[in-house]
């Protein structure tokens, strides 16, 4: 193993593991941050009586809060409506539980309001190009599906849907959650749909820092932990095994990891691909990378195969390839086509949405691929491989 220069950036603490929700009112009095404003997605912390419970918990400790639903994707006019309405409440501390998006918009929420701007002047591209002082409020992460790993990222993803949409982030180091709480508990009653996207989209996360041009052997150690875990849970998670919290705990285990994994080495072709298409079409971003990871890894490995059989991805890729199909002693070359098969049939078993059924058209592809950053992919792709990735999903 060769040990080059590598940096690292900052994990949050982590308290990880069933029942841990419980930690979350200690965890805010610790800290005196007692009243608070609770992010959280739709119906499902309600329909499962386990807001009733959190919300009991921070009663029974003396503190006071105020509960935002974030039912889709954030976007510029939620993160700065919801700041000018708490502003002046004297809000001490965001705590963000659910989904990505809610962990997203609890993170921008703390970011944003001790200031009076939008949240469009710190948005990477498409604002003023001002960097975020790093001032926010105290932010506590509780995610209750396995897929962003934003819980421990030093960026929120915002989104605008239309022909001039983005897929943009606010970001600096000082907003990478103050703590996160892993609860398993929290986590199995998430539906297949969404446990199979955002499971591939944390597979995909892992997958491109451990094939990517900038990974060291710490992102590589991490990213093979989590890639071991989620592999033979995935389908369990996604059917019979949703109730399992072993399941679940390897699940969130897995996307936790590759939040810290993307932060560190970076991730490929499919997250390039995720930001044109999440701004120009409302799909979902677990979605877009579930649907793209296996066309995305066959056109990698192809085009390796072609241009670099030296470069180190091919290994990695035969590696993975081997561990899932858990039949050693065969070629290389044999390993990377079975990792690409058996991507292919988690695609068609979990029934992943084509790009089709969001309204992605073959005349789309061009403006697509015009927007799409090839950055950190263990190979640069030609626009053809792009588009012909893209159209075998449409």
């Amino acid at each position: 193993m060769v040990f080059a220069d590598f940096s690292f950036a900052k994990v949050p603490p982590i308290y990880f593991g069933a029942g841990k929700r419980q930690m979350i009112p200690s965890w805010l009095q610790d800290r005196a941050l007692c009243r608070l404003l609770l992010v959280i997605g739709g119906q499902s912390l309600q329909k499962t009586g386990k807001l009733a419970h959190i919300e009991a918990s921070l009663q029974q400790y003396g503190l006071t809060y105020e509960i935002i639903n974030c039912t889709g994707e954030p976007t510029p006019t939620f993160i700065d409506n919801t700041c000018k309405t708490y502003k002046d409440e004297g809000i001490q501390g965001v705590v963000g539980i659910g989904g990505g998006s809610v962990v997203d918009a609890g993170k921008a929420i703390s970011a944003m309001l001790p200031h009076r701007n939008s949240i469009m002047d710190h948005l990477e591209g498409v604002g003023k190009g001002i960097s975020h002082s790093g001032t926010k409020v105290p932010y506590l992460a509780v995610p209750t599906t396995s897929g962003t790993g934003s819980e421990v990222t030093k960026n929120a993803v915002i989104s605008e849907v239309g022909p001039q949409g983005f897929k943009k982030s606010i970001r600096h180091e000082n907003l990478i959650p103050d703590g996160v709480i892993v609860d398993s508990e929290l986590l199995t009653t998430c539906p297949p749909s969404i446990t199979a996207a955002c499971g591939l989209d944390a597979f995909t996360q892992l997958l491109e820092p451990y094939l990517s041009p900038t990974a060291s052997p710490m992102t590589d150690a991490l990213a093979w932990s989590g890639l071991t875990a989620i592999g033979p849970n995935l389908l369990a998670a996604c059917g019979e095994g949703a109730g399992n919290l072993t399941v679940r705990e390897a699940m969130a285990y897995g996307s936790l990891l590759s939040g810290i994994c993307l932060a560190n080495a970076g991730l490929g072709i499919v997250h390039g691909l995720a930001s044109p298409l999440g701004g120009f079409f409302l799909i979902p971003h677990g979605v877009v990378c579930g649907t793209l990871l296996a066309a995305a890894a066959e056109a990698n490995w192809q085009a390796l195969i072609a241009r670099d059989p030296q470069n180190p991805a091919v290994i990695k890729m035969a590696k993975l390839g081997e561990f899932l199909e858990g039949e050693p002693g065969k070629d290389p070359a044999y390993y990377g086509e079975v990792l690409c098969q058996i991507l292919w049939k988690w695609t068609q078993s979990l029934e992943l949405p084509r790009l089709g059924d969001y309204g992605v058209q073959t005349s789309d592809l061009e403006r697509i691929v015009t927007k799409t950053r090839n950055r950190n992919n263990p190979v640069q792709l030609t626009e053809i491989e792009i588009t012909q990735l893209l159209q075998s999903r449409l």
